[in-house]
């Protein structure tokens, strides 16, 4: 399979009072097109760090990542905002919803930003995917937690991304709901043959992707 995602010796630190800190040493990794990838590690490992890398919403202090051919490294950061632009998504644990929106509004503001159509026709359809179909006219207040990450989710396929990165989807739901999360998303990136990066410390998500990636004080292990 072709290589989506790739990093070379992908290193980060930081300034802290006692010096320098290193979050990422060194990680070399080949995410494949289409594949599922789990970023696992205990607390202040570097997993979101890792991912923010990945994502190029934030820059290294070290190293290269290569998104569908294009080198974060070359580019500033509009210039890595026009690559993710109808190329990724994400879905994050706190459901980051616009909370003026309603949730059918708040799926149709990408695909509104890039320009599309029949935006609103397309976020019914993909909230009705997702279960939510009579409840569009809701605000995220409106919603319970479930429903909320569900709004999320079809928010991030709304744009057909090549990829989605997900940072602890199901950090802030109880086991039957997070349950239900898990299910739906996989179904949704089987249907769409996203690539999915993901970050969590579930292991019953985890267990469910091709690829494990597992980190240990900023290292691959």
């Amino acid at each position: 399979m072709q290589t989506i995602i790739e990093t070379i010796n992908l290193s980060k630190t930081v300034a802290a009072p006692e010096g320098e800190l290193t979050i990422l040493k060194n990680v070399s990794m080949s995410i494949s097109e289409g594949s599922s990838v789990a970023i696992v590690g205990s607390s202040g490992s570097g997993k979101s760090t890792l991912l923010g890398l990945l994502a190029g919403l934030d820059t290294p202090s070290a190293g290269k990542v290569i998104m569908d051919g294009e080198d974060f490294s070359t580019l500033d950061e509009d210039g890595r905002a026009l690559v993710r632009a109808g190329r990724v998504g994400f879905v994050f644990q706190s459901f980051q919803l616009v909370h003026g929106l309603s949730a059918l509004e708040n799926v149709m503001l990408p695909m509104e930003l890039a320009g599309q159509d029949d935006a609103r026709e397309r976020a019914q359809q993909i909230l009705a995917q997702v279960g939510l179909s009579q409840r569009g006219g809701h605000y995220p207040a409106q919603l319970s937690g479930g429903e909320q990450q569900r709004v999320a989710i079809a928010r991030a396929f709304a744009v057909q991304p090549k990829i989605l990165f997900a940072d602890e989807p199901t950090g802030n739901l109880d086991q039957k709901t997070g349950a239900s999360i898990i299910e739906l998303l996989f179904n949704m990136n089987n249907h769409s043959k996203t690539t999915l990066v993901l970050v969590t410390h579930d292991n019953n998500l985890a267990n469910q992707c091709g690829v494990h990636y597992q980190l240990e004080a900023g290292q691959l292990v």
